[in-house]
């Protein structure tokens, strides 16, 4: 039997188009490949990491000219650290590849009719965005990509993100421009005063030691907030720990620690314990205040949230008397966000904790006609609920990346609302599911919006009308 060839690379390839999920395309004898980490215009060898009959997937490994699209990157990281996967494009063409991936998504999956499609809504602020930001700390440190056959040497103590791809490895951070400071002041004083210390950082792979991750918030209200995480239950090193972060940042507004002996890093079913401050931060978009604790989910794109929000809002076209469903609505930000234009908000969310937060953020607000409630949408909305609470003038489904359930789209279908505003972080998964509502319903309003510039993450909003 044959062996498969390994370490293939093809050389001086020329990169055509933009694909999608950050990678780009070029053809080789009428096959197609799919290359990480290059732009249209460039020209690079290719070593391939997968091939099967009609396509493959690869990384460059020599450029041998570079696209006149690209940009220098501004982060020192650019390269080994994976979060910010496109700094080498402008950001008007990062903006017209996400366009015309929410597009491509609608018409190759979705297969319905689609109205003009609006321009992608971009960012005003493309760094320093996100009000959360999590550090890893580590003890084996993940190399630029030439490096990465090799055996890192293991160090005392790294801290920044996870290698892409790689679990147990650390891409040791020094200046991250994705959250205003002292977001790196803070984590960089805590590495050097555990190496002072000698405190052990936490092996991933071998899961143990002491200073394991750690949780940021830095509120537009001013608010911040930082959740450490340790792995080993040492009162003394805990104490030393907090009272150094009080002195060196008095600026923090509630301060916790969490300690997590398990082998993953979910907070879900830890209790992070509030050694200073109320334990929670105070967020606003518009005049609506929202209690954001270290377990909660809240948009991390404070600015362009409330932008997304607006957008959601417009769509549903409250007139003040309607009766709206949030499904999947989290801690209730969106129902929240469109109380004051709607009779009555429901709704439903699978996490226990999240309702109890969306209940405490209604309660905030002073409002009285939002109702939340935990389960499974498909169990909890049945003849009896919509008897109880009314039928759906609007709905609005926010899901995570994979999507609604098949069953939720028929359920939606069956409620049969005048207008379904669906809200999604993966056009896929969302053109998917719109093929589904096509049973009932035409798609009228498109709306791409970037939450995260400089990745290759889209948000997509698009309304639905009842077909008469």
């Amino acid at each position: 039997m044959a062996r498969k060839k390994k370490n293939i690379t093809l050389e001086k390839v020329v990169i055509e188009d933009y694909a999608a999920e950050g990678r780009s395309i070029a053809r080789v004898d009428g096959k197609v490949y799919f290359v990480e980490q290059v732009v249209p215009g460039d020209v690079v060898d290719i070593r391939l990491t997968k091939s099967k009959k009609d396509w493959g997937e690869g990384w460059p490994t020599h450029f041998h000219s570079y696209s006149d699209k690209r940009v220098d990157p501004f982060c020192q990281h650019f390269g080994t650290c994976g979060g910010c996967q496109w700094q080498m494009l402008p950001y008007e063409l990062q903006l017209q590849y996400k366009q015309k991936q929410v597009f491509d998504n609608l018409k190759r999956i979705g297969k319905v009719a689609l109205p003009e499609m609006q321009p992608i809504l971009g960012a005003a602020q493309t760094r320093r965005y996100r009000n959360k930001v999590e550090y890893t700390f580590g003890t084996d440190e993940f190399l630029p990509k030439d490096a990465l056959s090799k055996e890192s040497a293991p160090k005392a103590g790294v801290a920044g993100f996870h290698g892409r791809g790689f679990w147990s490895k650390v891409v040791d951070i020094e200046t991250c421009h994705l959250q205003n400071e002292p977001t790196n002041d803070l984590r960089l004083a805590i590495k050097k005063l555990a190496l002072q210390n000698n405190w052990s950082f936490y092996n991933l792979r071998e899961q143990h030691g002491f200073l394991r991750t750690m949780q940021v918030r830095l509120c537009e209200t001013g608010e911040w907030m930082a959740n450490i995480v340790v792995g080993e239950n040492d009162e003394k090193k805990i104490e030393q720990l907090m009272q150094f972060v009080l002195a060196e940042f008095p600026q923090i507004t509630s301060l916790l620690y969490t300690i997590n002996t398990k082998h993953n890093d979910s907070l879900h079913d830890l209790e992070p314990i509030t050694y200073y401050g109320k334990g929670y931060v105070i967020e606003k978009l518009e005049n609506y205040q929202f209690k954001i604790g270290p377990k909660s989910f809240f948009q991390t794109n404070t600015r362009q949230g409330e932008e997304l929000y607006k957008i959601t809002r417009e769509f549903a076209e409250l007139t003040g008397s309607e009766t709206l469903y949030d499904l999947y609505c989290g801690t209730g930000s969106i129902g929240i966000f469109c109380s004051e234009n709607a009779g009555k908000i429901i709704g439903v969310e699978m996490i226990d904790a999240a309702i109890a937060d969306a209940k405490e953020n209604a309660a905030l607000n002073h409002l009285s006609q939002t109702h939340f409630y935990a389960g499974d949408v498909i169990k909890v909305c049945d003849d009896d609920f919509f008897a109880k609470h009314g039928r759906a003038d609007v709905i609005i489904t926010d899901p995570p990346r994979a999507g609604m359930h098949e069953n939720l789209v028929r359920k939606i279908n069956e409620m049969a609302a005048p207008t379904v505003v669906y809200v999604s972080c993966n056009p896929a998964t969302q053109a998917r599911d719109l093929a589904l509502l096509d049973e009932k319903y035409e798609v009228t309003k498109i709306q791409p919006v970037d939450m995260f510039p400089h990745t290759l993450h889209i948000e997509n909003v698009v309304q639905l009308k009842l077909k008469s």
